[in-house]
């Protein structure tokens, strides 16, 4: 018999665990959208779980895709998105195949309500199939060789484990207190849309082919760290962006691979503070200022 007056550490919730749609406080309410890409989940979650700021609630695909409507996103001040869906993979190349009427039509909705995104690392590699996300995001990262705004381009780079130094590109709430710092993490030599995003963080990184190895010979050739073969263009070294999805906005982060990243000080800062931001009435105002120029 245990004893009546000892409860087990997994038995208690720290933050108190609640199934109810978060209610407006004190706190930010974010949505945090995940699945398609591996991750360790416990270091990942814990950057959230110990920002005081905020409250939480973790949605996986498919699932999460009916979070993406206007109605629904009024009850969140902003969505943190870590997923990857649209491709399935397999033996030889991955699959392809676009989200459903429904999401993208929620998405397009989400944009025009001006719903704020905090998008990071491999969410830049979603729905290869949907050209529209690409433009939300800012840029592209192709498993195979692909188009990519039209263009023909070569599968894209990455290199594991990269200790680099960023430095902010700019003065913004974002960058605000963040000086340059080093951040072992994953990079990526990957399509930039320069012309469509405003530059928050660059990195010393060479963003050259010699430095990546090449996407297709991991998925399809089953050869992991391989640039064999493989060519690519010298890229840019934005590691970090903000922009506009119609009157949304929307920030990317390429930073956020793995445990060593997730434990970095100044990342969890810039994290904080691009969810702050985003959910900011001066962020929405921007982005619905940004969007009418545009127009």
């Amino acid at each position: 018999m245990a004893d009546p007056e000892v409860i087990p550490d997994y038995h208690r919730a720290s933050p108190p665990a609640t199934t109810e749609l978060p209610q407006q406080g004190d706190k930010l309410n974010v949505l945090l959208v995940t699945r398609g890409h591996p991750f360790d989940r416990d270091s990942f979650f814990e950057i959230f779980d110990s920002n005081p700021d905020i409250q939480y609630s973790n949605v996986e695909h498919p699932a999460a895709q009916y979070m993406f409507t206007p109605e629904m996103a009024k009850n969140f001040d902003c969505y943190v998105q870590y997923d990857m869906p649209g491709i399935k993979f397999g033996d030889g190349p991955p699959q392809y195949f676009e989200p459903p009427d429904f999401y993208k039509e929620g998405v397009r909705a989400m944009g025009d309500a001006g719903s704020p995104l905090v998008i990071l690392h491999h969410c830049a590699a979603a729905w290869p199939a949907w050209p529209e996300w690409s433009e939300i995001v800012g840029g592209q990262f192709l498993y195979t060789p692909m188009q990519s705004r039209g263009v023909d381009h070569p599968d894209s780079g990455y290199n594991i484990d990269v200790a680099h130094t960023v430095t902010p590109a700019m003065d913004h709430p974002i960058t605000h207190g963040i000086e340059p710092f080093e951040i072992v993490d994953e990079v990526y030599l990957l399509p930039v849309f320069e012309d469509s995003i405003i530059p928050l963080f660059r990195s010393n990184w060479d963003f050259k082919r010699n430095n990546f190895y090449s996407a297709a010979n991991a998925v399809v050739r089953g050869e992991l760290n391989s640039n064999q073969d493989w060519d690519h263009p010298n890229g840019s070294n934005l590691v970090g962006w903000i922009k506009t999805y119609k009157n949304s906005p929307v920030v990317y982060l390429q930073f956020g691979d793995g445990p060593e990243a997730y434990q970095n000080p100044n990342f969890r800062r810039i994290l904080s503070q691009a969810i702050k931001w985003a959910s900011s009435d001066e962020a929405k105002s921007w982005a619905r200022e940004l969007y009418k120029k545009l127009s």
